[in-house]
């Protein structure tokens, strides 16, 4: 695997030191659920002889994540991201396989290692309710034993990146649900952790606040050199902060390789999208129709074309129509992934060893 480049304000030492913040090979994680049937008599019969069935929750995940990359990863409910992402931070035992992260295998919970990363889930307290985050932040100060200078400086820069001055001092019960996901943020960031592992932590909110909290990652793995592994539903934030994405489905790596790769594999067409001077012109032969609107002077038509054709058929369209506007787009990052759900699976898991 090649070495990361450095981001903005990380010496190209620091990042050779930490070629690879996470390896994981062959993790599994493997539940035991009880099962029975409903009624009196299966309720008696489950005391004496109870069964089990195994949900293999994780499934042999292996793939490596260099210093200072910021990785989604991507699939649908009950696909084994939160599990993985429990056994990467410690709090989930695997049921076999290896993992390191910053040299530390997680789940024997070394002092060192706590103090060098986070967890943070978007569906999780971790803030007093009834107190100011302010309070909470000092909290954390003693838990992560941090120098007050430091603290006091990393504690003002997160506030003012996420522009939270004010609410951090308001009970967190009297803030919004976009306002104090902010604040808990802020507080998982104060120890100023290298691998952030971050489960859907802008779920719920409103676009304004989504784009504040990606835009406080961005900044943070560009003045820090954090690696960051991120789930989410929202593919804006996928495409706001990561060039590679891992796709597991079933508690197993469907994909692993970039974003823009991803699209090529399993969305091999573009859409065209022309408005025609004229209206009631049949452009069937330039592609699929989509979608056709006719106005009183115009036609807007959207067109599926595949991918190494979109050149050629633009041109054909400029020569043979009046044309107004013409624009060419990918498919959406959503429909992309749930193609690789329901499509055959590739010949090969990405590009990455």
């Amino acid at each position: 695997m090649s070495t990361a480049s450095a981001p903005a304000g990380v010496s190209v030492e620091v990042m050779a030191q930490r070629e690879a913040d996470i390896r994981v090979s062959d993790l599994r994680k493997t539940f035991k659920v009880p099962e029975r049937e409903a009624g009196l008599r299966a309720s008696m019969r489950s005391l004496v002889r109870r069964t089990h069935r195994e949900v293999h929750a994780v499934a042999g995940v292996c793939f490596q994540i260099p210093a200072g990359e910021v990785v989604g990863f991507l699939g649908p409910n009950g696909a084994g991201k939160t599990t993985t992402l429990k056994m990467l931070s410690g709090l989930l035992f695997p049921t076999s396989g290896d993992v390191s992260v910053l040299g530390h295998v997680p789940w024997r919970r070394e002092r060192d290692y706590l103090r060098r990363m986070t967890l943070v889930m978007g569906n999780r307290n971790q803030l007093q309710w009834d107190i100011p985050a302010l309070d909470s932040f000092e909290m954390n100060r003693a838990i992560y034993r941090i120098p007050y200078p430091d603290f006091r400086a990393t504690r003002d820069e997160i506030v003012e990146l996420l522009e939270i001055g004010d609410l951090v001092r308001k009970p967190v019960r009297t803030l919004s649900l976009g306002e104090r996901m902010k604040a808990e943020i802020a507080a998982a960031m104060l120890h100023r952790p290298q691998v952030l592992f971050l489960d859907e932590p802008t779920i719920g909110l409103d676009v304004t606040m989504q784009k504040r909290i990606r835009t406080f990652l961005g900044e943070y793995n560009r003045r820090y050199g954090a690696t960051v592994l991120l789930t989410s539903h929202y593919m804006a934030d996928v495409q706001a902060l990561c060039k590679r994405v891992i796709v597991i489905d079933e508690g197993s790596i469907l994909y692993d390789g970039s974003l823009r790769e991803l699209s090529t594999r399993y969305a091999p067409h573009q859409t065209i999208n022309v408005t025609l001077a004229d209206p009631g012109h049949d452009l069937g032969g330039f592609g699929e129709i989509l979608t056709a609107e006719d106005a009183s002077d115009s036609s807007r038509v959207s067109l599926k074309v595949p991918k190494e054709q979109t050149s050629a058929v633009a041109a054909r369209l400029l020569a043979a129509h009046d044309v107004t506007d013409l624009t060419i787009e990918d498919p959406p990052v959503e429909d992309v992934i749930e193609q690789v759900f329901s499509g055959p699976a590739p010949t090969s898991v990405g590009s990455r060893p």
